[in-house]
């Protein structure tokens, strides 16, 4: 006969139950963001074989899986301190020290003082880009955030940035785009956009007209053709076309802010 001796017995009598396991809900979002690190984490590891197509593409499917986490865990309700903590590590060693060790391996090695100097910069500006997003997720007042502006680069878009010269490369052939000073200089150039103050645009701040939607979706479409097919060249100019957008972004927060200031200029003065 079960007396219940196994379930409550002696120190254990009176404490609830833990449960069992976590929920799927939890789980999901988290499985996301473990599996964009284990993509950062084999792109080195093709890297280290001389497949560096293969690893470029697996830093790229990081970033698409870190721009799904975030959304599946606010559809889901599922966010959590947790969560955003292995995000940040996800994003630092996927974004930060595989791009780092690509580009290394690939060219800057040839230079070996300086090329690892330039790869130290992009993986530590990383770190410290979402050491900062971190430090800052708690605050209120965050002005870039409020107008729907970023502040820098974002991590997965700056890796995405610092592999143009190899985009160049494969797609070419030419031996031009390997030269290691240039790719040094470069490297720098992203890693410090990444932690700039620089206002940056981000998706909330891109509002097509109404009159120009229908363009935009069939615009969308046709990139992803591209990708497919001339995946390479197509990586080239979406590089081209966000750096020519970062001026965009600083003179349109400039022109909120200005907007932002001048009711407060005007505001009467209150009475004695």
């Amino acid at each position: 006969m079960d007396t219940g001796d196994d379930v409550f017995s002696g120190d254990d009598f009176g404490r609830r139950r833990l449960p069992r396991g976590l929920t799927l809900r939890a789980l999901v979002p988290n499985a996301i963001t473990s599996g964009a690190l284990c993509c950062g984490l084999t792109g080195i590891r093709f890297a280290i074989g001389g497949d560096f197509k293969s690893a470029v593409m697996a830093v790229i499917l990081a970033g698409v899986l870190d721009g799904i986490d975030g959304r599946v865990a606010r559809l889901m309700k599922a966010q959590s301190r947790f969560g955003a903590e292995l995000d940040s590590l996800s994003d630092a060693i996927s974004f930060g020290v595989a791009p780092s060790l690509i580009l290394y391996l690939w060219a800057l090695q040839d230079m070996p003082r300086f090329g690892w100097f330039a790869a130290l910069a992009l993986a530590v500006c990383c770190a410290l880009r979402l050491a900062r997003f971190n430090a800052r997720i708690d605050m209120a007042e965050q002005p870039h955030k409020s107008a729907g502006f970023l502040t820098g680069v974002p991590a997965p878009v700056g890796a995405g940035l610092a592999f143009l010269p190899l985009y160049l490369w494969i797609a070419s052939g030419r031996e031009e785009f390997r030269d290691p000073i240039g790719i040094a200089a470069w490297t720098a150039l992203i890693a410090f956009l990444m932690i700039s103050n620089l206002a940056t645009l981000s998706w909330t701040s891109l509002r097509p007209r109404r009159a120009i939607r229908l363009e935009v979706i069939a615009l969308f479409g046709l990139v992803i053709a591209a990708l497919l097919t001339e995946p390479w060249l197509t990586l080239v100019g979406i590089c081209a076309v966000y750096m020519l957008m970062v001026p965009v972004g600083i003179v349109r927060y400039a022109r909120f802010k200005r907007q932002r200031a001048e009711p407060e200029r005007h505001e009467p003065l209150p009475r004695a």
